[in-house]
Formats: structure tokens, C-alpha cells, sequence
């Protein structure tokens, strides 16, 4: 029995959509530029699945899935990697554990059995946990002096209060140190599972061979049970500013409001909005605003933040302490322009050439292809997606940023949070 294979041809890369024999499920770019294969995995479930009283599970274990499986243990498990140059890692988030592989292609037998092995067969060696516990406990306590991380985490805690998303990801050094090894396989066999994975794969090899790899990595995996339901979240304490008291010159700024997930229609607007307020680099309102004209701050922007139980536009900034309030009041203005006023032609026509001529800068890599493939199919948002990206950007109206203004800045109000010592605040 071969794969079953259906080809995007409108697709600038010609992805095509695998089914193994197995069932196991790929998009695939075949390329023989370089004898290189790629891979991006993305399971469904990540430390918002962590238990309540022990955050970091979820990134506890992606970082001990190549510290030893199966007969190997971790220094030799790292040495075969080593040995033929394979590159294999994984991360976690909120939503998600997933992972990549890079190989050449004649290693890509080896390459894909580390694979499974990691996936299926971790050790969990005691002495394994016990070195990546103390690396993660130190790397947090490390991070406690850290004015940027601690304005963050507290964000998170008084805006997703109660929620799983207001648990720190990589958990605390109290947390940390009560996980066990237990936690860890439970958290496992939760998350690794055949009927949770969306995985890409880019390079020189065929539908044929990749769909045995397929099958022998993916398809050896548990079924998936159901996991625990993530209920949405929407900002908490918007309109409130919350200060982190540190005795340091500069203060740390985060805020942030309600905004629209990936999957959102309004999305592409919502995007092309956050580029020419502060995701623009250089060119964005809050560059200019903030740094440019009257020095307020080294760095400013926003991003948009989509999980799969909430969404929000967020952003960052740093200024002196007597400056805070300024530097707010100049953010928050430039917000309400937006929602009023909306940007001029030739603003909204510039972020749209650029949204559209640097999106190929995205797949200059076999990597990031897998990569952005991986990630636009845990979205869910169709194979087609890479061809129908630039003429969504392209289709956006002033009338459509308006409403995604409107939608997502509202009242100006908004939930900011302050590590340092402000004046005025």
C-alpha cells in the first residue's frame, strides 16, 4: 500500500498533502537543491496542561526527550546525534510541545529512528532529570533580578488569573523542584500521541520514502486520549496599572488588550494594524512616536498573541521612571488616533508592500519552511494558506483596519504593567 498524495499546485512552494499507509498525515515540499531533510512537529498540549500546583512539566520534558531513549543513554544518544551531524530539538508552549529535525539525507535513516526513539521511548534517567532540574532552577532564580521577565510573568498572572495561561510555562524554582519523574511520564503520555501531531517535511526525499519514515516514527505512537479542556480566556484588569516595586532607574513596561487569534477572520487586518503601530520596527507609529521624536525609549513594539483559548495585542517598553507615564500617554494616544483617524493611504499602503515583500524571507531555509508549514497546520489554516497569504494582506481597506481598531483597542483602556519605581503613576 503507497501514501495517498494530493499536490497544491497554486502553492509557491508545491506542498503536498501526505497520508501514510499508517494514517499518519504530512505536508511535504520535495526539494533537491541540497541533500538535506528538514522536519517540524507540532503536538497538541502544552504547559497549560501542566499540573495546577506544578508549573514547568510541559518544558521539563521537551527538554529531557533527547536526554537519553530508548538503549541509549543521554551522553550516547548525543553522540550518535553528534556523529552525523543530525540536529534534533524540541520546545514547549502553552498550547503545544513540538520539536525539529535536520539530516543530511544519507543519515536520514538514523536521523528519523533518533526521532522515534525520543518520541517514544524516552529514559527519564534519574540523573538526566536531576541535571536538567538544577539548569532550569538556576536559569529562574537567575531570572528572578530580570526587571523585563518579572514585568512579563506578572502580566501573565494578573491578566489570565485563575487560568492556566496565568501559570508561569517554565514554572518556578518550588514548582521545578517538586516534579517528578512520574509527572514527567504522565505529561508524556498525555501529549505524544499519533491523532495529536501536525508535522511538515522539507528536502530530497520522495512521497514513497517519506511515508515509511512516517509510518515508523508517527505511526508507532499511542492513540490519542482526550485531553483536558483549556477554557477561554478573555484579559483580566484591563484599565489597571500594576507596579512591580524594583529599585532601578529604568522602568520595565509591558501592556497589553483583547485581540483577534490566528484563526480569526479578522486576523490579516488586525496584522497589518499591529505592523504600522508597533510591529514595523523602524517605520511604526510607536518607533517614531516614542523613540524618534522624543526619546522616551531605546526599544518600543507590539505583537500579536494567539493561543487556542485566547488572544491579545501586547507590547513592550523601557524609560526612565519619571518618563513612564509620558512614554504611556504617547502609546495610548497613538492607539486612539488609529481607532479614530486610521492611518493615511500611503501608511497602510507601505505596510502592505512590506507584510507582502518580506513575507518570502520566511522561507529562504528548507528549516523554516517546515517550520512555518508545521505551524500554519496546527492552526488549522488550510494547505492553501502560503498562496492566499499576500492577497489577503493586499485586500485590506481602510475600512477593514478601522474595524480592527475598533475591535481591538476599544476604549484605550488597557492592562499595563510596571517593574521599577515610576513617578506619577
Amino acid at each position: 500500500m503507497t501514501a495517498s498524495v494530493e499536490t497544491l499546485s497554486s502553492s509557491p512552494t508545491q506542498v503536498k498533502a501526505i497520508t501514510s499507509p499508517g494514517g499518519v498525515e504530512a505536508w511535504h515540499v520535495e526539494s533537491d537543491v541540497v541533500p538535506l531533510i528538514a522536519v517540524s512537529f507540532i503536538f497538541e498540549g502544552g504547559s497549560a496542561h501542566d499540573p495546577a500546583d506544578k508549573p514547568g512539566v510541559a518544558q521539563m520534558l521537551a527538554r529531557l526527550l533527547d536526554e537519553g531513549a530508548g538503549e541509549y543513554d543521554s551522553d550516547t544518544f548525543q553522540e550518535r546525534l553528534a556523529a552525523r551531524a543530525i540536529e534534533l530539538s524540541f520546545n514547549a508552549g502553552n498550547d503545544a510541545l513540538g520539536g525539529s529535525l535536520k539530516t543530511l539525507v544519507k543519515h536520514a535513516d538514523e536521523a528519523f529512528e533518533l526521532l522515534r526513539l525520543a518520541l517514544a521511548e524516552p529514559r527519564f534517567d534519574q540523573d538526566s532529570i536531576e541535571r536538567v532540574r538544577a539548569q532550569t532552577i538556576a536559569g529562574l532564580k537567575y531570572q528572578q533580578n530580570d526587571p523585563g521577565v518579572m514585568a512579563t510573568r506578572r502580566f501573565f498572572e494578573e491578566g489570565y488569573a485563575g487560568h492556566p495561561y496565568g501559570r508561569p510555562t517554565s514554572g518556578t524554582p518550588e514548582s521545578v523542584a517538586a516534579i517528578t519523574r512520574d509527572d514527567l511520564v504522565a505529561m508524556h503520555r498525555a501529549i505524544i500521541a499519533r491523532g495529536r501531531v501536525k508535522v511538515a517535511i522539507v528536502g530530497a526525499i520522495n512521497s514513497d520514502n517519506l511515508s515509511a519514515l512516517l509510518d515508523r516514527v508517527f505511526g508507532s505512537l499511542p492513540e490519542a486520549k482526550p485531553l483536558g479542556i483549556i477554557e477561554p480566556a478573555m484579559l483580566q484588569k484591563i484599565g489597571s496599572r500594576i507596579v512591580v516595586d524594583l529599585d532601578v532607574p529604568q522602568s520595565v513596561i509591558r501592556f497589553g488588550m483583547n485581540g483577534v487569534a490566528w484563526r480569526d477572520p479578522d486576523f490579516i487586518p488586525a496584522y497589518v494594524l499591529n505592523h504600522i503601530l508597533g510591529g514595523g520596527a523602524f517605520t511604526s507609529r510607536l518607533f517614531q512616536e516614542v523613540r524618534e521624536k522624543r526619546g522616551l525609549a531605546y526599544s518600543v513594539g507590539t505583537s500579536l498573541v494567539s493561543y487556542r483559548s485566547a488572544a491579545m495585542t501586547w507590547g513592550y517598553t523601557a524609560t526612565k521612571n519619571e518618563r513612564v507615564v509620558e512614554a504611556l500617554d504617547v502609546i495610548a494616544g497613538e492607539m486612539a488616533k488609529l481607532t479614530s483617524e486610521g492611518p493615511s493611504d500611503d501608511e497602510l499602503q507601505k505596510a502592505k508592500d512590506y507584510l507582502i515583500g518580506s513575507y518570502a524571507l520566511g522561507f529562504d531555509t528548507s528549516t523554516k519552511i517546515a517550520h512555518t508549514l508545521a505551524q500554519i497546520a496546527f492552526e488549522g489554516l488550510g494547505i492553501d494558506y502560503i498562496g492566499r497569504r499576500n492577497a489577503l494582506v493586499g485586500a485590506v481597506t481602510q475600512a477593514d483596519i478601522r474595524s480592527a481598531a475598533e475591535r481591538i483597542f476599544g476604549d484605550g483602556k488597557m492592562l499595563t504593567v510596571i517593574a521599577g519605581r515610576p513617578t506619577g503613576v
